[in-house]
């Protein structure tokens, strides 16, 4: 398999987002912003499919994309009438909703599904070196706010009393989520991404209650999805994105068996 180019670069790929996604998975169910994750990764579609359109970097298009879903999570969920969780789906809907009426339009590139679901054996340098920026953005980010958000996250009352905002914090978390999808959208699109940053996390989580070894667990179980993901795919002949995510869905159901 590693004979192969393509499917090196890809190895490359999937390895340099679980060093940000699986640490910031745990970050995210400690901080119960699972439904955050989910609602970013699909709400920049319309981003992704404007950009392919235009002939842009689909990075390009994916961080245009975040900003946008963030803004309408952030603005729908402050409507107290009907509740942030409500507000949040209907906004999400709609920016998907959108984002597939456009990959509808007679203009829209072949093959736009790759959106969807990423081209993770079509990762070109420019891919890999966007990622791994971005990828070493957010993992340097988590590590020096690691003090704040842990206490945001386990001691939510005395946390400002200590010099950490809760409701701060949680927004920095959300930014990092925003920076995270952005690296991993154009190998994973907007669908799949999902799972290797909650799924190796809430594998990590049932192993261990120790949070510098849930980190470390977590990066671990991601790599070891995208590596695994990438051998099903080649040897079975099956997607690439789509095996990653389910190698990566596998770890949170061996772990609840295991223990």
């Amino acid at each position: 398999m590693l004979s192969d180019p393509i499917t090196r670069r890809a190895l490359v790929e999937v390895l340099i987002l679980a060093l940000a996604l699986g640490p910031l998975g745990v970050w995210v169910l400690l901080h119960r912003q699972a439904y955050a994750a989910e609602s970013l990764s699909h709400g920049l579609l319309p981003g992704l499919v404007l950009a392919a359109l235009a002939g842009l970097p689909l990075v390009l298009g994916a961080a245009g994309g975040a900003l946008v879903a963030a803004g309408a999570i952030a603005l729908a969920a402050r409507d107290e009438r009907i509740g942030s969780d409500l507000g949040v789906a209907v906004a999400v809907s709609t920016l998907f909703g959108l984002g597939a009426l456009l990959a509808l339009a007679p203009e829209a590139p072949p093959r736009l599904e790759e959106l969807l679901f990423g081209d993770l054996l079509g990762i070109s340098g420019a891919d890999l070196l966007a990622a791994g920026a971005l990828a070493l953005a957010v993992a340097a980010a988590l590590a020096a706010a690691h003090r704040p958000l842990a206490l945001a996250a386990f001691d939510r009352d005395a946390a400002p009393s200590l010099g950490a905002r809760p409701a701060r914090w949680e927004t920095v978390l959300l930014v990092l989520l925003g920076v995270a999808t952005v690296a991993a959208a154009p190998g994973l699109g907007s669908l799949l991404l999902v799972a290797l940053v909650i799924a190796p996390a809430a594998a990590a989580l049932r192993v261990t209650r120790r949070l510098g070894p849930a980190l470390v667990l977590a990066a671990t179980l991601a790599a070891a999805a995208g590596a695994g993901g990438l051998a099903l795919s080649y040897y079975a002949e099956l997607a690439a994105g789509a095996s990653v995510a389910l190698c990566a869905v596998a770890a949170p159901i061996l772990a609840r068996l295991a223990t």
